[in-house]
């Protein structure tokens, strides 16, 4: 049996232990970005290495899913499973945004180990998640998701997350709402 580090552990802690107080957005809020909020605009990196920014994609639905870290067991999973499913998002029409404090390379090794289809953004100063109000602690931001309307708004939010189903239930989400 293998047991996590003891500085994985003491990271997990403190970034559950700063998940307990909101953060404050530049907006003047204080917390997760609730349902029917605008979206903070951001850069992510696309696929050829270009910019890709969320407002530029405005009329698609986004997922903006914040991650810890690139490279650890529960982000490489959560990224995978958007993986697998990217084509259900592709048919759908929506956008992939993976956002986490790790730098471009980082970010640029992460894609290509596990071959990503969709956005990473290097957020290393952390100002994309205080937009959103997604806490941190230690340079890792909580696991937190956002679905992005074709209007730029809210739709969703998923303040806790299970890395392995994560993708289906987002999925799920989409198609709820695109329903009748």
């Amino acid at each position: 049996m293998q047991f996590p580090s003891t500085s994985r552990v003491r990271a997990a802690f403190f970034l559950a232990l700063g998940a307990c107080f909101p953060v404050a957005r530049p907006d003047g809020g204080k917390g997760l970005l609730q349902v029917g909020m605008a979206a903070p605009d951001f850069t992510g990196s696309a696929i050829d290495g270009g910019p890709a920014t969320l407002f530029a994609l405005r009329g698609r639905a986004a997922v903006v899913y914040f991650y810890p870290k690139d490279g650890t067991p529960g982000c490489t999973r959560e990224a995978c499973a958007f993986r697998d499913t990217f084509k259900k998002y592709e048919a759908r029409q929506v956008v992939i945004f993976g956002v986490s404090r790790d730098s471009e390379k980082s970010h640029r090794e992460f894609r290509a180990e596990h071959e990503l289809p969709f956005l990473l953004v290097a957020d290393e100063e952390g100002s994309v998640a205080r937009a959103y109000g997604v806490p941190g602690a230690f340079g890792m931001t909580a696991r937190v998701t956002f679905l992005v309307g074709k209007d730029g708004r809210i739709a969703r939010v998923w303040p806790d997350v299970d890395p392995s189903v994560h993708a289906d239930e987002v999925l799920a989400a989409i198609d709820a709402t695109e329903r009748p």
